[in-house]
């Protein structure tokens, strides 16, 4: 009986441990999972926003070094007697200006109500993407709103894999090797960005820290100096009294 009992408590407790392992392997999976999709969205973002006849709208991207951006828009007016938002005219545009981190134009270009840009980042940082229509030139839609629909892609993700595939006639399986090679490359980039963020940062807080430090410094001095005047002042008016 004893034996019995003892082997009956071997296997629940080799249950307890194989379902303790699946949800390990699970959880795992999901952290990776949310990981790839966290990867994923931070190189690809759509929206739509709304502009005024002279309004100008600006977006700061995080962009690594030596990698493309293709921005893909569309516009579509305000129809009062409809109450809803139609595609624009031919007659309306939309002006595009890219700076990099170092305020430099890398891009400055008028395109129609629907176009692509498309440029290459050669500095690190906070790129600012500007955008706003050219009706003040025309007076296309004078007291009107406009929307703006903006998809923004971002390295890895501004390439069409199918023209790739078709191009250089390559298989299913190379064309999935060649689509991870250039995830993995882009994963590079972000993380050397990241390095260079901290990088950045750490001077910044050196640099600080020191300015801290000097400031401390100087009061220290400004406040001895002080003292010593103040004491010479009062042992002059004390002499001038003929009270020592």
């Amino acid at each position: 009986m004893g034996y019995v009992a003892l082997e009956s408590l071997r296997r629940r407790s080799a249950r307890f441990t194989g379902s303790v392992k699946m949800v390990a392997v699970r959880m795992q999976f999901t952290l990776y999972l949310v990981l790839l999709l966290n990867i994923y969205n931070s190189f690809v973002s759509a929206l739509y926003f709304h502009i005024g006849e002279t309004e100008k709208k600006c977006f700061i991207e995080e962009i690594p070094d030596e990698t493309m951006i293709i921005g893909n828009y569309r516009t579509q007016l305000y129809d009062k007697q409809k109450e809803e938002y139609l595609p624009a005219t031919q007659g309306l545009g939309m002006f595009v200006e890219v700076k990099d981190p170092d305020e430099k134009v890398i891009l400055s270009r008028q395109y129609g109500s629907e176009g692509r840009f498309i440029f290459t980042s050669h500095t690190p940082g906070e790129h600012q993407i500007c955008l706003h229509s050219n009706s003040s030139k025309f007076a296309l839609f004078a007291g009107g709103m406009l929307r703006v629909h903006l998809d923004i892609q971002v390295g890895e993700h501004t390439n069409n894999y199918a023209e790739i595939a078709a191009k250089d006639k390559l298989t299913e399986l190379q064309l999935r090797v060649r689509q991870l090679m250039e995830q993995v490359d882009q994963i590079q980039k972000e993380q050397n960005y990241q390095r260079y963020r901290e990088e950045r940062f750490r001077q910044t807080s050196e640099s600080t820290n020191q300015r801290v430090l000097w400031w401390s410094i100087v009061q220290t001095l400004i406040l001895v100096a002080i003292g010593f005047w103040q004491m010479r002042h009062l042992k002059s008016f004390f002499e001038a009294k003929k009270l020592v």
